[in-house]
């Protein structure tokens, strides 16, 4: 009696900072057909939502976990018999691979145990995802509201994202008959935080309490920069498609400059500084919904400033867009945040824990401007802007902060109008 192969799709490690994550939902059933590359299942962490593709092409036939249940990483999630033609697509020899058990059965197994669970859920309410379920009760919606929410998922399921978008435009306050809304004055209307806001609120406390944060400010003329930058930008964007900022560039400078001030690429750990080898510069990107999210450019030292300009693109393409992976936002050491965008002169940025440093860029303004000659002085319009950085006075003094804004001022104010790029 033949017996076909059998596949365990395991958990894929999803960042440094992963270790579990929550099923929320399953997009494929036991008995589905699955292709390489189709996505399995929706998980969720603490972060982001993604899916799990499989790498293999065959049947499903068993899921080892239900909706809610949190996995370890490198845990099978469900097993696939694979195709009577189909090999691992990354690797021909599965030896040599920890994270992938072939299994040959000793006998044949109940294929219908799962099939059955699955209609008699059918026959339940609503599906609704346990991430969906949190948000609603934290929101005081009931089952009958979500149920009159159009899903943009697989077979019109409610998304976490659909969920968001309905709070965000307060229709919950036209047809809640569970929650009761208080308002004070009658000019007056209040909400509740979103999720993201609630993450973000909590964070920030949390950063303030845990350092005492310091902060050094400098003004940068950038007259010299800008008109490079004004030179090249046209050909530069008609060459590669991209867009080319000051930000590139000043991230591109303090990803060296952290090389030779290690302590501002480290975190403090129970009384230990803990240098971090890899310089992971995160860049503060504002979303649609006007919440924050910090995408990570990894070994940022060890790019060019193009390759800095085509990671920090599309991170925040990907960000704008809801296509973040969870790796995308974990292992930072360093974040820089553009609060000149909005037409802001300086900020005071909030360090982003466990870091020790951030660096706010100001807007870049026409200035009159004393400027030094061998003739004498005399006043001219430059283009200038602030550098605040924020920095944790648990470590760092304000010698090393200034010192180190200062250097980036130097390396800006002497840039070379005829930089190649």
């Amino acid at each position: 009696m033949s017996t076909k192969t059998k596949y365990n799709l395991q958990l894929p490690r999803m960042g440094e900072s992963v270790d579990e994550a929550t099923i929320v939902s399953w997009l494929k059933e036991v008995g589905d057909e699955i292709n390489v590359d189709d996505f399995v299942v929706e998980i969720a962490t603490d972060k982001v939502d993604s899916e799990v593709p499989s790498d293999v092409r065959g049947k499903l036939i068993e899921k080892c976990f239900e909706v809610n249940d949190v996995v370890k990483v490198g845990e099978t999630i469900c097993v696939i018999e694979l195709s009577d033609d189909v090999e691992r697509v990354e690797e021909k020899i599965i030896d040599n691979i920890p994270n992938i058990d072939l299994i040959i059965p000793k006998e044949e197994q109940e294929n219908n145990t799962n099939s059955e669970k699955k209609e008699n859920n059918d026959k339940s309410e609503a599906y609704f995802s346990p991430l969906v379920r949190s948000i609603a009760n934290k929101e005081n919606i009931s089952d009958q509201e979500l149920e009159n929410i159009a899903g943009s998922g697989e077979n019109n399921r409610l998304t976490k994202r659909d969920l968001l978008d309905y709070l965000d435009s307060n229709k919950k306050l036209d047809n809640s008959s569970a929650s009761k809304v208080e308002f004070n004055p009658s000019n007056q209307t209040s909400r509740d935080l979103t999720r993201m806001e609630k993450v973000l609120a909590e964070h920030m406390v949390n950063s303030k309490k845990t350092s005492p944060h310091v902060q050094s400010f400098i003004e940068v003329d950038v007259t010299e920069l800008w008109n490079w930058r004004e030179k090249v930008k046209n050909d530069f964007f008609e060459k590669t498609g991209q867009k080319i900022t000051i930000t590139h560039v000043i991230t591109n400078i303090v990803s060296e400059l952290l090389a030779e001030f290690p302590i501002l690429n480290s975190s403090l750990v129970n009384d230990k500084v803990i240098i971090r080898k890899e310089i992971n510069v995160g860049v503060a990107t504002a979303l649609k919904d006007g919440n924050l999210i910090v995408p990570v450019i990894k070994n940022c030292d060890q790019l060019s400033l193009v390759g800095i300009i085509n990671s920090m693109n599309k991170l925040i393409q990907n960000a704008r867009t809801n296509n973040l992976s969870p790796d995308d936002v974990f292992g930072g050491t360093y974040t820089i945040t553009n609060v000149g965008v909005f037409g802001t002169l300086a900020g005071t940025p909030i360090i982003n824990q466990p870091q020790v440093g951030i660096l706010a860029i100001g807007s870049i303004e026409k200035k009159p401007s004393v400027i030094e000659t061998n003739k004498g002085d005399f006043i001219g319009v430059r283009r200038k802007m602030i550098l605040s950085h924020s920095y944790d006075h648990r470590i760092i003094n304000g010698a090393t902060g200034g010192l180190f804004i200062k250097r980036l001022k130097e390396i800006l104010e002497s840039w070379d109008s005829n930089t190649m790029i």
